[in-house]
């Protein structure tokens, strides 16, 4: 296994819209196994491989406190969703910064694991936006985008200065 860098906002990388998985490999499979790793070790509860520079349908989560819940989620689909939750997010990309978004409360969610299996399942609250966010990830989208154009500037200023300081 092996820590993936993590790419930081305003990195133009995580804009990019990811492809579907076509191949469920040894070389998907370690991927996954090392974006559990990079997750686990940032700490967060949630990744997509945009965020680690592979631009594939993936992500992998685990909300639970004891780190015992392992999800992965290859090419996800939401295929009903309702309720209405705001919560505050925080992001792998975005470090040190947590904003309230708005999300669907209740989602319905298709997607394979790691050998191609397909499987649905129901998702509320924190793993509900949990997917949503990751998701996110996959179109190009970030939670910065959710927030008044002020705000995302202010914090892409922030992040930029602190990413100039870290190079110097």
């Amino acid at each position: 296994m092996a820590l993936l860098n993590i790419l930081h906002f305003p990195d133009p990388r995580l804009r990019t819209v990811a492809k579907p998985v076509v191949d469920f490999d040894e070389n998907l499979r370690q991927l996954v196994s090392d974006m559990f790793e990079t997750m686990y070790e940032a700490p967060g509860i949630g990744l997509a491989a945009t965020q680690v520079d592979h631009h594939i349908r993936l992500l992998v989560m685990d909300i639970s406190d004891g780190r015992n819940n392992p999800r992965c989620l290859i090419n996800p689909r939401i295929i009903a969703a309702d309720g209405d939750e705001e919560m505050d997010e925080g992001c792998l990309s975005v470090p040190g910064y947590y904003e309230k978004v708005r999300r669907a409360d209740h989602i319905r969610v298709s997607a394979q694991d790691e050998n191609g299996e397909s499987y649905q399942f129901d998702a509320e609250g924190l793993e509900a936006v949990c997917i949503q966010h990751e998701m996110d990830h996959l179109e190009g989208k970030l939670f910065v985008d959710y927030l008044s154009a002020l705000k995302r500037n202010r914090i892409r200023s922030k992040l930029v200065k602190a990413q100039k300081q870290q190079v110097d």
